[in-house]
């Protein structure tokens, strides 16, 4: 699994803890990053211009 998908999960479970224990209103950039990140990764492993291969 690629290393960019693990750490959009992990930003995710991140702020799904946040978000349970109310840390803050700045926890949910981590569901913006992590959802971000999560789509890139998912969007770049599809893509066989940016992993060199044909």
């Amino acid at each position: 699994m690629d290393l960019g998908i693990v750490a959009s999960i992990v930003l995710l479970l991140v702020w799904a803890a946040g978000t349970w224990f109310e840390i803050g209103g700045w926890v949910h950039l981590l569901l913006t990053a992590g959802v971000f990140l999560f789509i890139w990764r998912v969007v770049a492993r599809g893509n066989p211009a940016a992993t060199g291969k044909r």
